[in-house]
């Protein structure tokens, strides 16, 4: 597999952006090797900048639930181009989207359009504090937020994968009040919660944590979270950045039956362009200005192309949809683990719809502690063995892997053959 054109490119950027990338875990630091350059995309493909054609599981992080460059998608954002790339103010797009996120999602109240999932959860931290009158946060060992000062204490994803301390650049006074606790261990939450509850303004948790690997919820975790919450005047922000209609027409809190205070989206809700959104109760989005005093604002805020994007992209969303993600990737998650039994590797493959990690390690991965166990090392192995055939996975053990309605049986046939040669790879690399 050439990559002349790659490794130029990417000694070139070395020379204009930190690392050579514009966000860190493209570098390629959790893997080694050079990240590979894409021209383009065309349904569950990539076709990288040497000729390289790929099956992508990276999907852009997880926005493209359709696959690349999907026509009518495409052709929403098209039309709205046409009439404008942004006007800083409102337009009939903004509200076209937001009843579409109420019809799956009615607990969404109230919301507001921003421009990325940080932006998403910064803010609703923002309401949640400026609504209960408190300063600490709670968030969960290993969940990644966006990259706010607060949320980078014991964050999953980039941070992760790159080994980084706990939050460099972020203040103490600042850190001090966000408090960290253990994923699935609702125990730990109580014990907080009756030293510290009158001073917890929210709590803060991915439903289906997606950066640290895919790491799925007990049962009666998230309601117990929701519980505590009631219980002593705290707020419970869901972030559904990465599983808002991705698990399903109500995302993670429809799978689970939640009906939670404050609720962050980005990636699917712009259909690949770049969007965030937060909302939730009313009575506590009408503390957001201009209609309260907690402020948040943005130039690109409700971005027609983006509302246009996801609007297109929701109304694809069908049930059929739905149905065609999960057949598919429960295929090639029992593939995968059949794969790696048979190459005698010790795996656990971490599921839920259309989300899935591969982990190297014998014991069940249900937090950021057993996430950290798996071998980084055999992981690195398979990654490069997939690439060399012609899959593109994440490139971190701490990362998902998302799959789009354009993946089918011939794509994940073609990635059970290149992952049965890439498990026998990784079984020969020292754990």
């Amino acid at each position: 597999m050439k990559t002349d054109l790659s490794e130029k490119l990417f000694a070139r950027a070395k020379e204009l952006f930190p690392g050579g990338v514009n966000s860190p875990v493209r570098a390629f630091r959790g893997v080694g090797g050079t990240p590979r350059f894409f021209a383009r995309g065309r349904g569950s493909h990539l076709v990288d900048v040497d000729g390289n054609e790929y099956v992508d599981y990276v999907l852009s992080w997880g926005p493209l639930i359709l696959g690349h460059c999907h026509p009518e998608v495409m052709r929403a954002v098209q039309d709205a181009m046409k009439d404008g790339s942004s006007f800083g103010a409102p337009s009939p797009r903004e509200l076209a989207l937001a009843e579409r996120v109420q019809e799956r999602m009615p607990w969404v109240e109230r919301m507001r359009f921003c421009s990325s999932g940080t932006e998403a959860t910064t803010a609703a931290i923002r309401v949640a504090r400026g609504f209960t009158g408190r300063d600490d946060l709670v968030k969960l060992d290993g969940c990644y937020h966006g990259a706010g000062d607060s949320l980078l204490v014991k964050a999953g994803s980039g941070v992760e994968t790159l080994g980084l301390p706990d939050s460099p650049g972020v203040p103490a006074d600042l850190a001090r009040h966000t408090l960290t606790l253990p994923f699935n261990d609702l125990a730990a939450a109580e014990l907080l919660f009756q030293a510290r509850g009158r001073d917890i303004a929210a709590i803060i948790v991915e439903p289906v944590v997606g950066n640290m690997g895919v790491l799925v919820p007990r049962e009666g975790y998230l309601a117990g979270l929701l519980d505590l919450c009631r219980r002593h005047g705290a707020l419970l922000i869901v972030d559904e950045v990465m599983t808002g209609f991705r698990l399903g027409p109500g995302g993670a809190c429809g799978l689970y039956g939640l009906r939670p205070d404050l609720v962050t989206f980005g990636k699917v809700i712009g259909g690949g362009l770049p969007v965030g959104a937060f909302g939730g109760r009313a009575d506590v989005m009408e503390k957001v200005a201009p209609a309260g005093p907690v402020y948040q604002a943005g130039t690109l805020s409700g971005n027609p192309m983006a509302m246009a994007a996801g609007r297109a992209t929701l109304e694809l969303l069908t049930p059929a949809a739905y149905a065609k993600l999960e057949a598919t990737s429960a295929r090639l998650a029992d593939g995968l683990a059949h794969a790696a039994a048979a190459a005698g590797v010790a795996v656990q493959v971490n599921r839920v719809g259309s989300m899935l990690t591969v982990f190297f390690t014998p014991g069940p991965v249900v937090d950021a502690a057993t996430a950290r166990a798996a071998s980084t090392a055999r992981f690195a192995a398979f990654f490069h063995a997939l690439l060399e055939r012609g899959v593109y996975f994440p490139p971190s053990q701490f990362e998902a892997a998302f799959l789009s309605t354009a993946h089918g049986d011939a794509e994940v046939d073609r990635t059970l053959a290149a992952a049965a040669e890439a498990f026998e790879v990784a079984g020969r690399a020292t754990p």
